[in-house]
């Protein structure tokens, strides 16, 4: 190699250096955003620490599109004889179909699919509980107003890209690049004394529900951790130390523009918040009920796992992870690619909960699904097309089990069914308002900043009423 090809200028170089490495977390990727550098600059530093009183909420997002009407399944004589009819080539037997035994009597017997078998015992258990035709709504909404307009739909109605955007951001009549995860984070921001590390960590890289004003989100990765600045702290080779040496540089020398000194705190925080993480991850114990290594799933649950066991560490009181399970979208072949699916969930969830009975904190962790929208009750052949209200699962210590909460719609087809908006597609009887209202309320959001998160949510709860819980799936 001749020598003007090794040849490196210096801002060439310290742009690999640090840009290239940035990319591991998701902190470093989004500073080039103005947008983030000024989130980063507003940051509040201050801290209220609140011994004890720690709480974790973990957002699985099932992309695609969920088929959750055969999660869960009515068992009844009349309920069942709607859903095979309905659902035809794409129902299950009802000798396949795993028996709950729901405390309420919400019109009869119900199963689910029988991948289910650990969801299955945390729901007899009552850690696990059900919510049925959840979906977005702009206000309260019946069939004749869907079909004649007189009452707004959500926007892109039907639509992965408008309804995924809609359920991370609780705002069913706009696209918008805030999620209430990440409006959350800026509410309670002063909650966690260690303002190193975002309240917010994703395993699944840069996503909306965890972007606020103030937040952006921390990124693991779900073998490795927290990866940080690539061979920053590898000094074996000449050429990392001399890397690690141009770094240190570029962050310890004194900058008068607010943005270049926004730029280079934040590269400091980032450094400190990936040594001070991984020191802890690495650390973190062993789990008695091992979790799958080859699911990528059960991977990032069981990073959350290890990063829950360092909160007194961390002293954080208050965080919220992200998972993105996706593939969802079963056009074709759904019966098959559910049954993989639903045992590689169920597998990785019965491990995580596992991990936090032995940690102690199964109380403080509530695990919530969503998916941008379930499917047509009606087979196009081979699989279901794209729908709109789905049933939605919520697990943990805090959660009311043993229960079906919100309404399990009719699964009949045409003017009989006032939900049904043509091809099984169902208007939902719960909105994600409420849904979300529910679990924010249980976080630590007051009741008057529910507005701020969710415009619409005075039109399905009272926040001024006193009246408890928007659903009550939350004790």
């Amino acid at each position: 190699m001749g020598q003007s090809t090794q040849k490196m200028n210096r801002r060439k170089f310290l742009g690999q250096a640090s840009c290239a490495a940035i990319g591991a977390t998701t902190v470093f990727s989004t500073l080039f955003n103005l947008r983030s550098l000024q989130a980063a600059a507003a940051f509040n530093h201050s801290a209220v620490t609140m011994p004890g009183d720690y709480k974790a909420l973990v957002c699985l997002l099932n992309a695609g599109g969920m088929d959750s009407f055969n999660m869960l399944v009515p068992r009844s004589q009349e309920g069942y004889k709607q859903y095979a009819t309905t659902r035809s080539n794409m129902s299950l037997g009802l000798d396949e179909i795993l028996k709950i035994n729901a405390m309420d009597n919400h019109g009869g017997d119900f199963g689910i699919h029988p991948s289910f078998k650990h969801l299955q015992q945390f729901f007899e258990s009552g850690r696990l509980a059900f919510v049925s035709n959840v979906g977005t709504l702009v206000r309260p909404i019946t069939k004749q107003e869907f079909y004649s307009g007189m009452v707004p739909s959500p926007l892109g109605l039907y639509s992965h890209s408008d309804q995924i955007m809609q359920w991370q951001t609780g705002l069913p009549d706009q696209r918008a690049s805030k999620g209430w995860g990440g409006k959350m984070a800026d509410l309670l921001m002063a909650s966690n004394e260690n303002q190193t590390v975002s309240m917010n960590i994703s395993l699944s890289g840069s996503n909306i529900f965890q972007t606020g004003e103030n937040t952006v989100e921390y990124s693991l990765h779900p073998t490795r951790g927290s990866v940080g600045i690539i061979d920053y702290q590898n000094q074996d080779w000449l050429l990392n130390q001399l890397r690690r040496k141009a770094i240190d540089g570029m962050v310890a020398l004194p900058y008068q523009d607010v943005f270049k000194k926004t730029y280079i705190n934040t590269v400091k925080t980032a450094i400190e918040g990936n040594e001070m993480l991984a020191n802890i991850l690495n650390n973190a114990p062993d789990f008695t009920v091992p979790f799958e290594a080859e699911s990528d799933l059960a991977n990032s649950f069981q990073m959350i796992a290890r990063t829950i066991a360092g909160r007194e560490k961390l002293k954080m009181s208050r965080q919220i992870f992200f998972v993105e399970y996706g593939g969802w979208d079963h056009h074709d072949k759904l019966l098959e690619a559910q049954s993989d699916m639903f045992t590689e969930m169920d597998t990785a969830l019965f491990a995580f909960q596992s991990a936090l009975d032995q940690l102690g904190v199964s109380d403080q962790v509530t695990t919530f699904s969503m998916s941008e929208f379930s499917r047509t009750l009606t087979s196009n052949g081979n699989g279901t097309d794209h729908a709109w209200g789905g049933n939605v699962f919520v697990l943990g210590g805090a959660v009311s089990g043993q229960r079906i909460f919100g309404t399990y719609p009719s699964l009949l087809l045409g003017s009989g069914n006032p939900q049904e908006v043509g091809g099984g597609s169902l208007i939902p009887t719960t909105s994600t308002d409420a849904y979300f209202a529910e679990l924010a309320l249980w976080y630590g959001v007051a009741p008057s900043d529910l507005a701020t998160l969710f415009p619409n949510i005075g039109y399905f709860y009272n926040t001024g009423s006193g009246s408890g819980r928007p659903i009550g799936f939350l004790r």
